[in-house]
């Protein structure tokens, strides 16, 4: 060490040094299956700044590290699954818990706030990366799930007073929701044609899958729960609803730096809202056309 450091800025010194160094072994790996050449540039840039932070903090520690396996075999899978995109930011938020550590450091350290500049510069690096093919087409995607949330959480709701059998409420999930499917992709393909877009197929594709899978999210509980165990599949796929509310807003959040809070109330309010007055027009129309299934 080049002087003297209290116990505690001596800690917070060790600890970034771990981070750093795993950090820039998690952006070299992630770098080698990144699409795009200016993606790869990026990331490589970033991992020999971190490398280079690295060996600031060893010359006042002393110590040669290793870096954090679990942690590189989290992030790697987080990319290869949800996108570099999202893996990268959601690992430079962590980052963010660390500007006071920086501030305690600064009065000891001088090499700190040159470290702090540059840690600040990768977020808005990290903005440049948001050209990842699935991060392109997030609005069919949002579209899709949207649209699936409000239209099948509805209709299931109505149907499960109607019908009162979750087989046959499942039955006519399925039917719609595929139905819907069809529909819903065939209207973006249509849409994007007529803008003149090239990704036309590509675009009702990702609509299409994120409508499907939400289709059967959502009448799952029904085929998994018993004929007279009805209202508790509707109280388990109101709370797959939420949950797949909260998944996606929270992807989003992170990979395109927006708000979670807003979106996903909004989005819960709605659907949870569309349920309940479907739920209501079930009662009042089996009621209504004295039908008994």
């Amino acid at each position: 060490m080049t002087k003297e450091l209290s116990k505690k800025a001596l800690s917070i010194i060790k600890k970034m040094q771990q981070s750093e160094l795993t950090e820039s072994v998690i952006y070299a790996e992630i770098a080698k299956f990144a699409k795009g050449e200016e993606n790869k540039t990026t990331l490589l840039r970033l991992a020999a700044e971190e490398k280079a932070h690295y060996e600031i903090w060893k010359n006042y520690t002393g110590i040669e590290m290793k870096p954090q396996k679990r942690k590189i075999f989290k992030y790697k899978w987080l990319a290869r699954i949800l996108g570099f995109t999202f893996a990268v930011k959601l690992m430079e938020n962590g980052e963010e818990s660390s500007q006071k550590e920086y501030e305690i450091l600064a009065q000891e350290v001088e090499e700190s706030a040159h470290i702090k500049e540059q840690e600040a510069e990768h977020e808005a690096a990290l903005l440049s990366m948001l050209d990842e093919e699935r991060l392109q087409y997030v609005g069919s995607m949002v579209l899709g799930m949207n649209d699936a949330l409000v239209e099948l959480t509805g209709s299931l709701a109505g149907f499960t007073f109607a019908m009162q059998n979750t087989r046959l409420i499942a039955l006519s999930g399925l039917i719609m929701g595929i139905s819907a499917t069809f529909s819903m992709a065939s209207s973006e393909f249509l849409s994007a044609k007529s803008e003149g877009r090239t990704d036309a197929f590509k675009s009702c594709c990702y609509t299409g899958i994120a409508y499907l899978i939400t289709v059967a999210l959502l009448v799952l509980p029904y085929l998994l729960m018993d004929n007279s165990r009805y209202m508790t599949a509707l109280f388990i796929m109101i709370a797959v609803v939420v949950f797949i509310i909260a998944g996606f807003t929270y992807y989003i959040s992170v990979a395109k730096g927006e708000k979670f809070r807003p979106r996903f109330l909004e989005m819960s309010l709605i659907s949870i809202s569309v349920a309940v007055l479907s739920f209501f027009v079930g009662i009042l129309a089996k009621n209504f056309l004295g039908v008994d299934l």
